[in-house]
């Protein structure tokens, strides 16, 4: 076999490959008389059917398969021998031109790229850290203790305040006609919390049972419902019921119901300060990897294979119609999605997978059994039976695949803030809940 490599473009390349007719049409022939023992036609018993009828209704197909894996094989080898990392597939066509007794193609494909990496003790990396205060724990108590609360009835005469759960029928008119979602009966919200626009909230705070009103209302240029977004509506709300809410006591049967084995509330401040401080820890961890990739990516010198930036726009828009479908979207599969929606960020994850993969190798940053067993213990604490979190990803080879590489990633982070320009930043306990993750 005779190779040609050619640089097109950047990371294009061209290989012509050339195979011997002998070697294809003989496999040719082994494969078709394979296929003659077992195959079954009408008027012949099984393995009886005569070769010539055999090339003539299976000879294309089988032509076809044994081209493409001789010329597949081929290419691997061509391009092993070459050392040439191949990123995608290649697209192979036929010469119309070979030597004689040979058939010849040409492969064109894309390398990997020469990744330059510059010097990361000039890259700028902010890293933030955040303390868990009694004050976030109190904060929590009180939604767990919202989450617990009953609600009585309120005296007749008694003014809707906030806090209070009130049952409402409301129908809402834009220029006189009635719109989609304006209008329900017997409606419970609880004042103050947001569940319905501040506007509603003010109308509906003060008034007592058996009370209507009218009130126009506008809806913001952003609201979800976009055919009544920017408008304003006229509604007439009236209170059929009025009921005020009280809270549990912190106390130990409210430790025992949230299911704190010593039944305390210092133990119970104790488990809600590890369950923050846990989510403390993963916020900052994300945070502050984020922040590392940033800067990998800004130091990075390399080519994008387009290969592997198809492959992940492929592997989008598919995340993005399994999204779609199981939400209940009709006709999902069938969704116009326009790749160009994800190709920043597809370019973006083509360009830092290059550039860790790059930093792993060149640095022996790769994943120990150790911290993949330690990182399944820590996952795994925070779940009532962790040795039953740790036999299922320890199940699963692409569980452990999965957790490999969030080490590999947390292995990276530390490699690059050790060597980096860092400014140490202390966050809220507030700000950094604020953020996502």
């Amino acid at each position: 076999m005779a190779v040609n490599v050619e640089t097109l473009e950047k990371l294009e390349r061209k290989m012509t490959l050339t195979l011997p007719v002998d070697s294809i049409r003989g496999e040719v022939d082994s494969r078709l008389k394979k296929l003659a023992r077992t195959v079954k036609m009408d008027g012949f018993r099984p393995g009886k059917v005569p070769m010539s009828v055999v090339a003539q209704r299976y000879g294309y197909s089988v032509q076809y398969e044994v081209m493409n894996d001789k010329v597949g094989e081929a290419f691997f080898n061509a391009a092993n021998e070459a050392n040439l990392r191949v990123a995608g597939q290649p697209t192979i066509t036929e010469k119309d031109s070979a030597p004689e007794g040979e058939m010849a193609f040409d492969a064109v494909f894309e390398v990997f790229p020469e990744v330059k990496i510059g010097d990361l003790a000039t890259a700028e990396v902010e890293r933030v850290s955040a303390d868990v205060g009694d004050e976030a724990i109190d904060r929590t108590i009180d939604i767990l203790r919202k989450q617990r609360r009953t609600f009585a009835q309120r005296a007749k005469d008694a003014a809707a305040e906030d806090g209070d759960r009130v049952t409402v029928d409301f129908t809402g008119k834009i220029d006189g006609e009635p719109f989609d979602g304006g209008k329900a009966s017997d409606f419970p919200f609880v004042i103050g919390e947001g569940q319905m626009l501040p506007e509603f909230e003010n109308a509906v705070r003060g008034m007592k049972i058996g009370e209507s009103k009218t009130f126009p209302l506008a809806f913001p240029e952003d609201y979800q419902g976009k055919e009544v977004a920017g408008k304003t509506a006229d509604f007439m709300v009236t209170v059929h019921k009025l009921e005020a809410s009280h809270l549990p006591e912190v106390n130990e049967a409210l430790a025992k119901s949230l299911g704190v084995k010593d039944g305390t509330v210092d133990a119970l401040r104790a488990d809600i300060r590890k369950n923050l401080e846990r989510e403390v820890k993963f916020r900052i961890a994300s945070r502050n990897k984020q922040a590392v990739m940033d800067a990998l990516a800004a130091k990075a010198e390399l080519d994008l294979p387009k290969a592997s930036i198809q492959a992940e726009l492929d592997r989008m828009v598919e995340s993005t119609r399994a999204d779609l479908k199981a939400r209940g979207i009709k006709d999902a599969d069938k969704a116009p999605i326009p790749e160009d929606l994800f190709r920043p960020q597809a370019e973006r994850r083509v360009r830092l997978g290059l550039v860790v993969a790059e930093l792993v190798r060149a640095n022996n940053l790769q994943a120990t059994p150790e911290q993949i067993k330690a990182h399944v213990e820590e996952m795994a604490s925070s779940y009532e039976k962790p040795e039953e979190v740790v036999r299922y990803y320890y199940a699963d080879n692409r569980r452990l695949a999965d957790v490999e590489a969030l080490v590999i990633e947390n292995n990276v982070t530390e490699h690059v803030l050790a060597k980096a320009k860092v400014e140490d930043k202390k966050l809220s306990f507030d700000d950094l809940m604020g953020q996502q993750g």
